[in-house]
């Protein structure tokens, strides 16, 4: 039994002071006796669910695209020690070779339990909403491709991005479906109308609002707002004041609320490195100020952030109470993911995946179903 005692604990519904109690890796109801316990006083400090990114590149100077393990290992480390206990493997549109080796080696690695599961954010999108994709590799909507990355995968493919408009898209996303992949909308220039058709189809996710997608015009409303106003859908948001500002975050909150708006970062292997020239896929990366675009280009290429910084700026540009910023950092792209029955929440029965904040929400340590990560250099 571990107690983590004098904390302010954020709860979907709000902030409670008082005890966590955590036994065998998972949060325990308040009442378990604690003899013979470890004690750890929190001092007050913040204690909230452990941050789920349901879509991230890498970290540390290290990606997942090509799956090697040691290069995913650093980049999950780094997120672990920003709070974030739950992280997908995104990769960005790569050959078909490239793809299924990256599929089947990630695949160990989620068996394993250190990924949550593998984001294949194309190869099916519009080439004119590319992004930091390279255009050369993109191509239609390939069933027999994506069943053959599906069985790689060999469960662990849990979300793709399909541009709807495409032919054989919305085959695709019925195949998504059957297979129990997550279909998301995204990096597209569909209408509002193709859009809807996806998300009746059974896509759930749109893939980070806003980017990479046709903008919103007040006759035609295209895929952000068909997404914002839809209640199945859960929307990703980058919210790092690059790819959205502030008053747009503010917007697609007061239109779907943290129930529907994933944090997420989009992080690439710049992230937590500093200035520099980097690799995203093929595509080579200039990163100034924290902000990363590709090189002789404006296309902002992923992003530099953690989920913690996300979480800091759901509250201080957002406006979202502490217990808001959570559910949005780690309920909502938990359910997302269907992953909600164990994480994302400080619900008893739970896993204890956790972080403990300074009163500046600054990541002091986390706990990763019940282990200890020390987390000295948090920003």
């Amino acid at each position: 039994m571990t107690v983590l005692a004098g904390a302010r604990i954020v709860l979907p519904g709000g902030v409670r002071d008082g005890d966590l109690h955590i036994a065998d890796g998972k949060i325990a109801d308040s009442g378990t006796a604690a003899a013979d316990g470890e004690v750890i006083d929190v001092g007050g400090r913040y204690v909230v669910p452990g941050f789920v990114d349901m879509h991230v590149h890498g970290g540390a100077g290290a990606s997942y695209q090509l799956g090697r393990h040691d290069e995913a290992r650093r980049a999950a480390a780094f997120h672990l020690c920003h709070g974030t206990t739950t992280t997908m493997a995104s990769l960005v549109t790569g050959s078909p070779e490239e793809l299924a080796a990256a599929v089947a080696s990630l695949a160990d690695l989620a068996a394993e339990g250190l990924i949550a599961g593998i984001h294949l954010e194309g190869p099916y999108l519009a080439r004119a909403r590319c992004g930091a994709h390279d255009p050369a590799l993109l191509r239609l909507p390939d069933r027999a491709e994506f069943r053959e990355l599906v069985r790689l995968g060999r469960g662990h493919v849990r979300m793709i991005t399909i541009a709807p408009e495409l032919p054989g898209a919305l085959d695709l996303v019925r195949d998504a479906v059957d297979a129990g992949v997550i279909a998301a909308v995204g990096h597209t220039e569909a209408t509002g109308e193709t859009s809807r058709a996806a998300f009746d189809l059974g896509a759930r996710v749109a893939t980070h609002l806003f980017n990479a997608m046709r903008p919103p015009h007040h006759r035609e409303g295209g895929p952000a707002v068909a997404a914002l106003t839809d209640p199945r859908v859960t929307v990703e948001l980058i919210n790092d004041g690059v790819h959205v500002e502030p008053a747009v975050a503010r917007l697609a909150f007061a239109a779907a609320g943290p129930s529907r708006v994933a944090l997420i970062t989009d992080a690439m292997a710049a992230a937590g490195m500093g200035d520099g020239e980097y690799r995203l896929g093929v595509m080579d990366v200039e990163v100034r100020d924290g902000r990363a675009t590709l090189v002789g280009g404006t296309s902002i290429a992923g992003s530099t952030i953690t989920m913690a910084d996300a979480f800091r700026a759901a509250v201080a540009d957002a406006g979202l109470a502490v217990h808001e910023a959570a559910e949005s950092a780690s309920l909502t792209p938990a359910r997302a993911l269907g992953l909600d029955s164990r994480t994302g929440s400080l619900e008893p029965g739970k896993d204890a995946d956790l972080a403990v904040l300074d009163d500046d929400l600054r990541v002091i340590w986390a706990m990763k179903r019940g282990r200890r990560v020390e987390c000295p250099n948090s920003r």
